[in-house]
């Protein structure tokens, strides 16, 4: 018997006419959150990615030695990661979310001191002024919900008025230029306020890696109609009298919605239509930076005392005048058991730059050899014998960069082009970057889209 097609389920009581043909632009994180809302309401839903796997900035990699996959760029939850623990219930696997508890430090004059905003300050060398204007600053910004007042004020002169300029020169300013190089004081306050205010003392992963959570949903997804279009790059964008019209290689269709979350570069180069209005130039003022990562398998650890994430200082955004050319140090494997990965010690020399510089053109050699060269300073029994393998990631997405007065400069989830929306990583402000983040503007669009196409 011939079968009728589906109906539309209701969004919030109304039942859809009909289902819409929707095309996402993206199988990371916010694009397969949206694609769960939208085919459970009822729609068509395909997902094109340009890659060859699912996951984006979240996707991991396997040497063929290790059971568990390893994110291409550290990552880890907050406990307060509500949008993250409400889709797991929803698909089933809350129970394969870890939560150990790891030791963070900055490397302060030679040595490491524990980071956490907790009785572990009392040992960093401040004064003890210097010390309680950190503690209660900090529990201020943990505590205070309003944020907006924060973004009339860059990071920098916030924390030097309330923190006092030791307390800044010792522990912020290295980590922001570090992190922002020559706009490290462009940063407005609301994004220091949101790195603290959702900070957790545990930090969560997902057993079997971030790769093995992705792959969790784009299954689920799956098996409820979506189809996911694995190296399938979209070429254009284009508004039509029937919808929108996709560009591929060999071939275009036609959608009737279509969601991007592709950075803001490729947004302006794929819909050529929304170049010029008021909608694009919002768009193309968005600034940001790229991340890179080497990662190394040793076969003994490097940070004996334990810490999984030592903060690296920064005097200068000219990487080569600092001691170290690489912001964070993270020991994957003094937060995860090293058995999951053939008894490998997972290491992480991890940066923040701009496309343009050297990093994204340095061959992997090089860039390697040019990062582990500044890990006896850390641990001076380090040799590159210790190296089994080592690889290299470079994302030139991969930070937003917030001024003042940030949030009246994010565009709207909708475009001018009628039916297309945008989901980004460059619209989640306050909050910065990250898979919980990910999921909430995934959502958060795939309602706006119910709401308005449904």
């Amino acid at each position: 018997m011939k079968q009728k097609p589906p109906t539309a389920a209701s969004h919030d009581g109304v039942p859809a006419a009909k289902p819409k043909s929707i095309a996402i632009i993206g199988a990371g994180i916010a694009g397969l959150s949206a694609a769960w809302d939208l085919v459970q309401a009822g729609h068509r839903v395909t997902i094109f990615e340009a890659g060859s796997e699912v996951g984006g900035l979240a996707a991991g990699f396997k040497d063929e030695t290790w059971d568990w996959s390893l994110e291409k760029f550290y990552h880890h939850w907050f406990e307060t990661d509500s949008d993250l623990l409400q889709l797991a219930r929803e698909l089933g696997i809350s129970d394969r979310l870890l939560w150990p508890r790891p030791k963070t430090s900055y490397w302060l004059n030679g040595r490491v001191y524990r980071s956490e905003m907790n009785l572990s300050a009392l040992s960093l060398p401040l004064s003890w002024l210097g010390t309680l204007r950190l503690g209660l600053s900090g529990v201020f910004l943990k505590l205070t919900p309003w944020w907006k007042r924060l973004e009339r004020v860059t990071a920098q002169q916030w924390l030097r008025r309330w923190m006092g300029d030791e307390v800044y020169n010792a522990l912020w300013r290295p980590l922001l230029i570090g992190k922002f190089g020559d706009r490290f004081d462009k940063v407005n306050m609301a994004w220091m306020w949101a790195r603290i205010k959702a900070r957790s003392v545990k930090l969560g992963t997902y057993e079997g890696g971030f790769q093995a959570f992705v792959n969790a949903l784009a299954d689920a997804a799956r098996e409820r109609g979506v189809e996911i279009c694995l190296s399938t790059p979209v070429e254009f964008i284009s508004e039509t009298a029937d919808g929108l019209e996709l560009g591929f290689k060999q071939e275009s269709r036609m959608f009737d919605v279509v969601l991007a979350t592709t950075s803001p570069r490729q947004l302006l180069k794929h819909a050529q239509g929304i170049a010029g209005t008021t909608y694009g130039k919002e768009v193309a003022a968005l600034d940001s930076i790229g991340a890179v990562c080497v990662v190394l398998a040793l076969n003994q650890s490097l940070l004996t005392d334990g810490t999984y994430w030592l903060n690296l200082p920064a005097v200068s955004s000219d990487k080569t005048k600092n001691q170290f050319p690489f912001l964070a140090l993270v020991e994957h494997t003094n937060w995860m058991d090293k058995t999951h990965y053939g008894n490998d010690v997972i290491v992480y020399c991890g940066d923040y730059a701009d496309p343009s510089h050297e990093y994204f053109s340095l061959s992997d050699d090089a860039l390697i050899e040019r990062f582990t060269s500044a890990l006896p300073a850390v641990n001076p029994a380090f040799d590159p014998s210790w190296v089994r393998r080592a690889w290299v990631w470079r994302a030139p997405y991969a930070q937003p960069i917030p001024g003042l007065n940030h949030s009246q400069k994010i565009p709207d989830l909708k475009t001018p082009l009628r039916g297309l929306y945008w989901a980004s990583m460059s619209q989640v402000y306050p909050w910065d970057r990250g898979t919980n983040y990910a999921i909430e503007i995934g959502r958060r669009v795939a309602h706006r889209i119910l709401d308005e196409a449904g």
